[in-house]
């Protein structure tokens, strides 16, 4: 091991000198060097970061629907909705829909979610996010959501999300 750019990074001697610069170049391409904004560390940054994009179609106990548009902000390089993004708008309307059913007094941890992507959700396309309780239970809940373009109704990603209450119930 030689050089090293911080106190976890070293770089092997066995590497071509030309892979190790087109690494470095990479990460600083996409920014590995910048420093985050101060307000990024704060509390609920990443609900303040996707709150903009929600709009409330529906709420049913049991059932949610929301409109979410594809802006450049959650955009990836293909010009498309970024993985991540679904993640977390995946998580926000199940969380949402269990909410529908669970009492207030229980806190729901995420304990498993599972999304299909199946297409490309382009920039400025309009999504429809719907969300359904497939099971609630004393001590657990599961949603099922679908992302359909608004427009066309196709569907492009599917999520499942298992919510455990806490506390849980005592027999």
């Amino acid at each position: 091991m030689t050089e090293t750019s911080s106190s976890s990074t070293s770089i092997s001697k066995d590497l071509p000198s030309e892979h190790v610069l087109a690494v470095k170049r990479f990460f600083e391409s996409v920014g590995i060097h910048a420093s985050l904004p101060q307000n990024s560390t704060s509390k609920d940054f990443y609900s303040d970061l996707f709150r903009d994009l929600f709009k409330a179609g529906h709420v049913q106990r049991g059932h949610v629907s929301c409109i979410v548009p594809v802006l450049p902000v959650v955009g990836n390089y293909y010009n498309g909705l970024h993985g991540g993004a679904v993640g977390a708008i995946a998580e926000r309307a199940s969380i949402a829909c269990a909410r529908t059913v669970v009492a207030d007094d229980k806190k729901l941890f995420l304990g498993e979610l599972s999304i299909s992507y199946l297409s490309a959700a382009k920039l400025n396309e309009v999504l429809l996010v719907e969300g359904s309780v497939l099971k609630s239970g004393r001590n657990l809940t599961v949603v099922a959501s679908e992302f359909r373009i608004k427009e066309t109704k196709k569907l492009v990603f599917t999520s499942r999300a298992t919510f455990y209450h806490m506390p849980a119930a005592k027999l």
